[in-house]
C-alpha cells in the first residue's frame, strides 16, 4: 500500500487528486473502521490510518475519513481549544483550502469565509499569493498552511499576507520545517523532480525552512509565537490523534 501511494502522490496532479479523494473516502472510513486510532476533526475512529509521504511514507499519518493529517489534526485541536475561531464574528482568509477543514469552515455560522489558491478547485479567489486582490486590512483571521515553501518569492508572499491581515488579526502558516537547521535551504539548480522530493520532502518545493523561518516572519512586520501544542497534551492523545510530537505552529499576529 505504500509504494501505492507513493505513486499516486507523485504522479497525479493535484486537483485530480482532489476530486478523486471525494469517490474513495468513504470506501477507506469503511474498511478501516476500529478503535485504534481517532480522528479529533470528526472523532470517528479506525484499526489504522493510512500511511503518506511524498519521498518518504508515514505510517498511520492520513486520516481515511477527513483526509487530515498530522498538522491538520494539531491545527484543529489548537484552534479547538486555544481560540475564539469556532465562536466569535470573524472574516476568514483560507490559502489552498484543505479537504478537512473546507466543508466545515464554510457552514460556520460565525465565519465570512474565503478560499483561494492558483489551481485549487475549492478556491473562490484564484490569485497569485505575491499579488492578492483584496484591501488592506481586510481579514481577521488567516490560515496559509505548507503553501509558502512553493512560493519562489516568499518574502514578497509574507509581505503580501501582512498586507491584507487586521491590526490584531491572526495569522497560522504552517510550513515543513526542519528545526535542526539554523538557516532555510535553497537550491534552484535541483530540476529532478525525485531529487527534489528526496532534498525537499516534495517534488514542487523550493526550500527546506530552518529555525530562521520565524525571522523571515518577522522581518515583514510581524510578532511570531512559536506554539508547541502538543506539550499541552498527554502521551495517550499524540498516540492516539497520530500526531507528531514537537511540531511548531507558526501563530502570528500584526
Amino acid at each position: 500500500m505504500k509504494q501505492l501511494f507513493k505513486f499516486i502522490l507523485n504522479f497525479l496532479p493535484r486537483p485530480f487528486l482532489i476530486r478523486l479523494s471525494y469517490t474513495i473516502r468513504p470506501f477507506l472510513a469503511f474498511f478501516l473502521k476500529g478503535d485504534t486510532f481517532t480522528d479529533p476533526i470528526d472523532g470517528k475512529s479506525f484499526k489504522s490510518f493510512l500511511p503518506y509521504g511524498y519521498s518518504k511514507q508515514r505510517d498511520n499519518a492520513l486520516s481515511p475519513s477527513t483526509l487530515s493529517l498530522e498538522r491538520h489534526r494539531l491545527l484543529w485541536l489548537y484552534l479547538k481549544n486555544e481560540t475564539d475561531f469556532f465562536s466569535a464574528k470573524k472574516k476568514a482568509l483560507h490559502f489552498a483550502p484543505e479537504q478537512a477543514f473546507y466543508k466545515r469552515f464554510r457552514n460556520m455560522k460565525n465565519l465570512d469565509y474565503t478560499t483561494t489558491d492558483l489551481l485549487s478547485p475549492l478556491a473562490d479567489v484564484k490569485a497569485d499569493i505575491c499579488n492578492l486582490p483584496f484591501n488592506d486590512n481586510e481579514f481577521d483571521v488567516i490560515l496559509c498552511n505548507h503553501v509558502l515553501e512553493h512560493i519562489p518569492d516568499d518574502i514578497k508572499a509574507m509581505q503580501e499576507l501582512y498586507r491584507v491581515l487586521k491590526p490584531r488579526g491572526i495569522g497560522i502558516f504552517q510550513v515543513p520545517q526542519d528545526l535542526s537547521r539554523e538557516k532555510t535551504f535553497e537550491d534552484y539548480s535541483i530540476t529532478n523532480k525525485r531529487e527534489r522530493a528526496k532534498i525537499f520532502g516534495q517534488y514542487d518545493h523550493v526550500r527546506v525552512y530552518g529555525r530562521d523561518y520565524f525571522n523571515k516572519l518577522r522581518s515583514v512586520g510581524f510578532k511570531v509565537e512559536e506554539v508547541d501544542y502538543t506539550s499541552k497534551l498527554s502521551e495517550e492523545d499524540i498516540k492516539r490523534f497520530c500526531l507528531a510530537k514537537g511540531e511548531i505552529i507558526p501563530v502570528v499576529t500584526k
